[in-house]
């Protein structure tokens, strides 16, 4: 305990007392300014952590917003691939009828030089040939013909006119010059008459617009992957999700920190009271015992390890307080950098205003092209349907002229027959007139009967009019058979041609 003094003399532990209570003082302002920036530190912090769930709101909000955009542009990239799927759909279809179609035709071409015609059917007189839109070979050309020409030749004139022609005019084979006719591998097919330049020809056009197809539809077949690289650019470029820090911990957390340093700094502002309070004593006179200073030494000594506990909580506070403020840049950065994602998907939507509209025009105009090809794939069909009548009409025509072989022929008969007939009454009757005119001619005036004398008349049968004799050409019977066969396999093929 302390004990009164004589006021104004002199103690050596005066001046201990005075540097205690300078140590605490100062170790007081120190923690004062600690405390103090801590409590700014705080309040900044407070409006930092405000800040930073702002900026957080805005860029969730531009990223779903963005997010939403995409999957909008996905969806057009989708609805891209379906209606290019759908006309490349169109398109294999048409292709599939067309092979169809030109199969079919094929078929019928194959099987028109599959079958060989005559020599007769070609090699005839200008009046009669069946296909004078052929000229012979060099064996087999009517040298009466100079340069093979047959008169009286339309070259529009189609395989089937040509044979209603000939069953008009007939057939004569009394002109054929010719050698080899009885080898077939020199007889022309029905498919040598036939104009397979001018189907070449129509082919390769219609080629030639099926690649005009292709040529439209691949103005726009890279917009699906180029609106798909896009979208994946934008979304790539997209900043990961903000990493926030758990609000409620930073606060609780500094709140704590701060009640610690308010308790150190009581302790301080204690500490120092208590040492201005000794000294104000020791100068009234108190002296303290070695045990008082020693214990005034003690608590002293114990204030930098208060002011180090002041400075670790101040530091921890400035901490958080840093971890918020880097929140709140990395947050500014990502707004940054979103502005130029939404000027990205802003040019987006123009591209994709624009893919549409192109596509849509594209597609017009290659369902108009496609409406062409469809149109103009019906010459397949007309020629299919033309040369199986063509074919058809050559077996019944063969047909028709062995028929009218065999009329010609009974007609023949006849005739001879009747001629014979005549021929033999003529005989007899001459015979019956010369014996009459024997036995009684001499006994009658001459006057009398002129025409008792006369012969009997005879008679020939020839065509009426000043007509040429109807013949026709000889068709060896497998020729007919194969003819007959082809009729009734041709009928259901021609059918089914005039059907479609």
């Amino acid at each position: 305990m302390a004990s009164p003094a004589a006021e104004g003399s002199y103690r050596p532990e005066r001046t201990h007392l005075v540097q205690l209570v300078l140590h605490s003082k100062k170790a007081l302002q120190h923690g004062e300014q600690l405390c103090s920036r801590a409590r700014a530190i705080s309040v900044e912090s407070a409006q930092t952590a405000v800040d930073v769930l702002a900026l957080d709101a805005k860029v969730r909000w531009i990223t779903n917003a963005v997010t939403e955009q995409l999957k909008l542009a996905a969806s057009v990239a989708k609805i891209l691939v379906s209606k290019r799927t759908l006309l490349e759909n169109e398109a294999k279809s048409w292709d599939t009828i067309r092979s169809q179609r030109t199969g079919a035709l094929d078929s019928v071409l194959d099987s028109l030089g599959s079958q060989v015609v005559p020599p007769d059917f070609y090699l005839s007189s200008p009046v009669s040939s069946l296909f004078g839109s052929q000229h012979g070979s060099d064996d087999e050309r009517d040298d009466s013909q100079p340069n093979g020409s047959v008169a009286g030749f339309r070259p529009s004139q189609s395989p089937t006119e040509t044979l209603r022609g000939v069953l008009h005019n007939g057939v004569s084979g009394s002109h054929r010059q010719r050698t080899g006719v009885n080898d077939r591998s020199k007889w022309k097919t029905l498919r040598d008459f036939v104009d397979e330049q001018a189907i070449e020809d129509m082919l390769e056009s219609l080629e030639a617009d099926r690649s005009v197809l292709d040529d439209m539809m691949a103005r726009t077949s890279d917009y699906p992957e180029t609106l798909v690289g896009t979208i994946s650019v934008i979304q790539n470029s997209l900043p990961p999700p903000l990493s926030v820090p758990d609000m409620t911990e930073v606060f609780n957390a500094q709140e704590s920190m701060s009640a610690d340093m308010a308790n150190d700094l009581q302790s301080l502002l204690q500490h120092y009271d208590q040492m201005a309070q000794a000294l104000h004593e020791n100068e009234a006179g108190e002296e303290f015992s070695d045990a008082d200073l020693q214990v005034m030494n003690r608590d002293t000594d114990e204030l930098p390890a208060i002011i180090v506990d002041l400075e670790k909580n101040m530091t921890s506070i400035d901490e958080s307080h840093q971890r918020l403020l880097s929140a709140k840049k990395s947050a500014q950065e990502h707004l940054a950098s979103q502005r130029g994602t939404l000027n990205d998907l802003e040019e987006l939507a123009d591209i994709v205003a624009e893919m549409l509209e192109r596509q849509d025009l594209v597609q017009d105009e290659c369902r108009e092209h496609l409406t062409q090809l469809v149109h103009k794939m019906s010459t397949i069909e007309e020629l299919h349907h033309r040369y199986t009548s063509y074919q058809y009409s050559y077996n019944k025509l063969v047909v028709e002229l062995v028929r009218r072989r065999k009329y010609m022929e009974g007609a023949a008969r006849i005739v001879q027959g009747m001629s014979s007939e005549l021929r033999t009454m003529v005989e007899e009757e001459q015979q019956l007139r010369n014996a009459f005119n024997e036995a009684h001619g001499e006994y009658l005036p001459v006057d009398v009967c002129l025409s008792i004398a006369n012969m009997p008349t005879r008679w020939q049968v020839i065509p009426t009019s000043d007509e040429l004799e109807e013949t026709s050409p000889e068709i060896d019977v497998d020729i007919l058979s194969e003819a007959l066969s082809r009729v009734s396999t041709t009928e259901g093929a021609l059918s089914a041609s005039q059907s479609l």
